[in-house]
């Protein structure tokens, strides 16, 4: 039997670090000892942070720019477009991509090395030797020289506006605002280079019909003039229609004479003027024949002359009529280029900032003791897990 007033006997069992910890936290607070832990992940880091970003950190000064890359006619949405515009699924302006992509790109960096001395903006004297370039592990060629200028330079897009948004910082306000400007005006050109490169794409091929069809028209006009030249007729075909008119006026009196001669011999067949008028009608049928001759039946006759004439006019009205449409394509085209161009349009320009706004001090210092103790407290969790799991095996 038990005795009542005796004390109980300490509880040693599964958990004997866990009893420990609780009588370690009956201890008044100082006799208790950090653990060497959390003075590695979260105290270490944190004063590192405080010194860093509250004594060493070098204020940067953010210019920020908003400008929009649109076409120079925008096609007017369907019905299903507005609809999921109405839900905020608005279409992706693209043309604005291959700017961003620029901007971004080590172009940009040779362009504002040579315009705007990016080395002396990124390596500004003074500055951090944590931020500025070059900084640890950063040479002095472009590729380094990239590398940090993509810490200096965002660009962002909004989907639903269409707007992109350019931000440059820099140790000195008007540095900022130079780089955003010239950026600008890089990206301006590139545009610029896009459109004359889809002009010269649309209208190559619509001059290449052009040159065809004038050299074929000039072609036609040439040997339409060289058989001119060689028959010594403007018009072969007027000049067989003219033979026609002869033909039927000698047709015309030859008949006249065949009746004023039959009447003759009918009033007086001893008449002395009937030789004459069989002369007369011999001559004209003479005359008739060697006209037809001319016209159609011999080898130098009108005939195939009129045929190759006729030919090589064909041939130049169908030339002219080619150099028509292929002119007209050509203005269309034109006009079509002209309303696909691009153009990189401000909305807001670049200025010089009052106030730097970089680095975000307290809030970069919160995040470090923030992710510390995250850190610290999955590590102490995963830690005791393991020793618990060994003493109970």
């Amino acid at each position: 039997m038990s005795d009542p007033e005796r004390p109980a006997a300490p509880v040693t069992g599964l958990f004997p670090r866990m009893e420990a910890a609780r009588r370690r936290s009956r201890l008044p607070f100082s006799d208790r000892r950090l653990p060497w832990g959390f003075l590695l992940v979260v105290a270490l880091p944190t004063l590192v942070a405080l010194v860093y970003f509250l004594l060493v950190a070098s204020p940067r000064y953010v210019s920020e720019a908003r400008f929009i890359v649109r076409a120079g006619q925008q096609p007017t949405p369907s019905s299903m477009g507005l609809a999921l515009q109405g839900v905020g699924l608005a279409p992706a302006q693209t043309d604005a991509f291959a700017v961003h992509d620029w901007m971004r790109s080590r172009d940009a960096v040779v362009e504002l090395r040579d315009r705007a001395r990016l080395e002396a903006v990124l390596g500004a004297p003074g500055a951090d030797p944590f931020s500025r370039w070059p900084r640890f592990g950063e040479g002095r060629s472009v590729e380094g020289l990239h590398r940090a200028y993509r810490r200096f330079v965002t660009v962002g897009y909004d989907s639903t506006t269409g707007i992109s948004v350019l931000r440059v910082e820099a140790y000195r306000p008007e540095d900022a605002r130079r780089l955003a400007e010239s950026l600008l005006q890089g990206g301006e050109r590139l545009v610029n280079r896009l459109n004359e490169r889809a002009a010269a794409d649309a209208v190559a091929e619509a001059t290449r019909a052009v040159d065809e069809a004038e050299a074929r028209l000039a072609l036609a006009s040439s040997r339409l003039t060289g058989f001119r030249n060689r028959q010594r007729f403007i018009d072969p075909q007027g000049a067989a229609e003219a033979g026609g008119q002869v033909i039927v006026a000698l047709t015309t009196q030859l008949a006249t004479l065949r009746a004023d001669r039959a009447q003759l011999a009918a009033e007086a067949p001893q008449s002395p003027q009937l030789p004459s008028l069989d002369g007369r009608i011999r001559a004209l049928e003479r005359q008739i024949a060697a006209e037809r001759a001319k016209i159609a039946g011999a080898a130098d006759s009108l005939a195939p002359q009129v045929s190759a004439y006729e030919d090589l006019v064909l041939e130049r009205q169908f030339a002219d009529r080619q150099l028509a449409e292929a002119t007209t394509a050509l203005v269309e085209a034109r006009q079509e280029a002209r309303r696909q161009s691009l153009y990189l349009e401000r909305v807001a320009g670049p200025l010089a900032a009052d106030e730097a706004t970089r680095p975000r001090r307290w809030r970069s210092i919160l995040i470090v003791l923030l992710s510390s103790l995250l850190i610290w407290g999955v590590g102490r969790l995963l830690v005791l897990g393991l020793r618990e799991h060994r003493q109970t095996a």
